[in-house]
């Protein structure tokens, strides 16, 4: 079997046997959730009802005010008791709306089977992606709509769906493939069409393959989809390195997938879609991976946008152990929460729990010279260059001669350092003063 993949990268321990093996559990709807206004990149949506008003599931509960923005759709039946700020995964506060569940998941009106899907237009397709608040589902949460109105004399050759996962612990799209090959398949269709591209591709690492299997028989029927097998490697589904490794387009520095005629949509995104298209159902619950070390029953889990990651896990069975980490999102690239009374949004893949003394940073040592930072680099810098120009507040020189802000933030860097250097922590810290920079 072919296989693809990018140059540098590293290979990280996986723990993904923890959950990959087990069938998804829909997750049982909370008392309250609580639906936060911001889940996207872009403008935050502003609150389309009031306190005291009764809603319906699939409602429409933000309304967007800005081109990329995504509106906001209730997750269960009930009442408004609330709009306030609560803690955010991303770290921030934000106003959330907080709904009472009646437990009788009453859909809107709107919500239902689409008489003929295959005869919508890609502009129809585009409209309900849109109306459905989708974004993308890999983390980044991305206004899907507007990848799909691209500038005009843009031409869109590929279209790929991410199905790599490559961060330790997550499988929910591993689960979300093995389960729902089909409506993956049928939404990479829809995607197609919408954009006008001529060939989809389902990129799968070669650390799934059942869900390689299944998929490719899926795309039998379709003479314009077919699976691509990448080796097992840490960043594989980081945007750019996915692109070279399936289509050896390379993203120039500062551009974007499109200027190479490619759009990349999580596997994820692709269901929403389908489900979007053939029965109007919005965005409002996702696959949400519940792992880690100091959990008691690692678990998938379908759950409702706004339940709280404290329900998720308690219906793990709870903590294991006294003190702990929660990050949302992978072991790489994720948060680290200070509570678990956050709720899920679009962009949440994962919690994960660990045993606190197992991530405490170890003591940073003198550089070895060995390089080994380098080698690894999905992006081609130098990460330890960077860290001694960030240490140098040497802002404009990590931006003009150094590209700083092509990092990825993947931690690959950190990870193979023999010297314990925290050099992800210096390049953020190097980004932020960039930015900074450039405001004065």
């Amino acid at each position: 079997m072919k296989k693809v993949t990018f140059i540098g990268g590293t290979h990280v321990d996986s723990f993904k046997e923890l959950t990959s093996t087990y069938e998804s559990k829909k997750a049982i709807p909370p008392d309250f959730v609580y639906i936060p206004l911001s889940q996207h990149i872009g403008a935050p949506c502003e609150a389309n009802l009031c306190v005291g008003e009764e809603v319906l599931m699939g409602q429409e509960i933000g309304k967007t005010l800005g081109f990329v923005s995504a509106p906001i759709h209730s997750s269960v039946s009930g009442k408004v008791v609330a709009i306030e700020k609560k803690a955010h995964p991303t770290g921030r506060f934000v106003n959330c709306i907080v709904i009472e569940n009646d437990k009788k998941d009453t859909l809107v009106d709107n919500v239902k089977p689409e008489e003929n899907p295959e005869a919508l237009t890609g502009e129809q397709i585009v409209k309900k992606v849109l109306d459905a608040g989708i974004v993308g589902l890999g983390g980044a949460a991305f206004p899907t709509h507007v990848k799909y109105t691209p500038p005009e004399n843009t031409k869109i050759d590929y279209v790929i769906l991410n199905g790599i996962e490559c961060e330790p612990f997550i499988t929910a799209d591993h689960r979300l493939m093995l389960e729902y090959p089909e409506s993956i398949v049928k939404g990479l269709g829809y995607i197609l069409k919408a954009t006008g591209a001529k060939r989809g591709i389902v990129a799968i690492e070669d650390n799934k393959m059942n869900a390689i299997k299944i998929l490719t028989d899926c795309c039998e029927k379709y003479d314009n989809i077919d699976v691509v097998v990448c080796a097992e490697k840490y960043p594989q589904g980081g945007e750019k390195q996915l692109i070279y490794a399936t289509t050896h387009r390379e993203v120039p520095v500062g551009g974007l997938p499109l200027d190479v005629g490619v759009i990349v949509n999580n596997v994820g995104t692709a269901k929403a879609v389908c489900d979007a298209v053939e029965n109007n159902m919005p965005l409002i619950e996702r696959m949400v991976t519940v792992s880690g070390t100091s959990v008691d029953t690692p678990a998938n889990y379908i759950a409702r946008i706004g339940t709280l990651f404290s329900d998720l896990i308690e219906q793990s069975g709870g903590y294991t152990e006294e003190n702990n980490k929660i990050l949302s999102g992978g072991l790489m690239m994720g948060k680290s929460m200070y509570s678990d009374d956050v709720p899920i949004t679009k962009g949440t893949s994962a919690i994960l729990v660990l045993k606190d003394e197992g991530i405490q940073p170890p003591k940073e040592h003198t550089c070895v010279r060995c390089a080994k930072c380098i080698d690894v680099c999905p992006a081609f810098l130098e990460p330890t260059r960077l860290a001694v120009l960030t240490k140098l507040n040497e802002f404009t020189r990590l931006d003009e001669e150094q590209s700083i802000m092509s990092c990825i933030e993947c931690g690959s860097c950190s990870y193979v350092c023999p010297a314990n250097i925290p050099l992800l922590e210096y390049i953020r810290l190097g980004k932020q003063g960039v930015i900074k920079s450039k405001k004065k």
